[in-house]
């Protein structure tokens, strides 16, 4: 991985993974601007009349509804990548994201992974929901989000892994600990001096 003054990290998974909460306390142990698709995806909401909530609004009924706009329309998810594309080429960023692992050529790529249930069951304990009600709204968000990515660009969110230069297995894992984890190989892969 050649050495990059202004990096660009991105850090992927799917909900539930950790991948917001990490990505936040990356951005703020490095210096680094943090941005999220989800987030700007969420002002895109506001502007067609939803009122996003700070946790769970993606796997509310009225999340859903907007995952059903984001189908039938691609501009909405088209803009967000270009934002997203932009800032990237500023550097100095987190990029909390379910796409720039494939759509940028540079940047360090980091996949969170965990099962189904284990994210159903944190995503109930964030948004004090019941797990099977979790595990539902998952499964339909993450069926109809695959299925923009592919309509858009092809790739297989959560089941193509060649961009990324690290996977990390959450399941078992709290999140200081997955901190901890990836402090240590960025400490070591991108911000790692010539005589490393």
């Amino acid at each position: 991985m050649p050495k990059n003054k202004r990096p660009v990290i991105c850090i992927c998974g799917m909900a539930g993974s950790g991948k917001s909460t990490v990505a936040k306390k990356l951005a703020k142990k490095y210096r680094l601007k943090y941005y999220s698709g989800g987030d700007a995806l969420k002002a895109l909401a506001i502007k067609e009349g939803h009122k996003p909530r700070e946790h769970g609004w993606w796997e509310s009924s009225e999340g859903i509804s907007f995952l059903e706009k984001r189908k039938a329309n691609l501009k909405f998810d088209k803009k967000v990548d270009e934002e997203l594309l932009k800032v990237a080429k500023e550097g100095n960023v987190i990029l909390d994201s379910w796409t720039m692992p494939w759509l940028l050529k540079k940047g360090f790529k980091i996949w969170l992974e965990a099962s189904i249930e284990k994210r159903a069951e944190r995503v109930a304990k964030r948004d004090n929901i019941g797990i099977d009600e979790a595990l539902k709204a998952l499964r339909t968000k993450e069926k109809e989000t695959r299925s923009i990515y592919h309509k858009l660009y092809g790739f297989k969110l959560g089941e193509d892994f060649t961009p990324f230069h690290l996977i990390l297995d959450t399941e078992n894992l709290e999140a200081k600990e997955v901190f901890e984890i990836l402090c240590k190989v960025i400490d070591n892969v991108v911000f790692c001096s010539e005589d490393c």
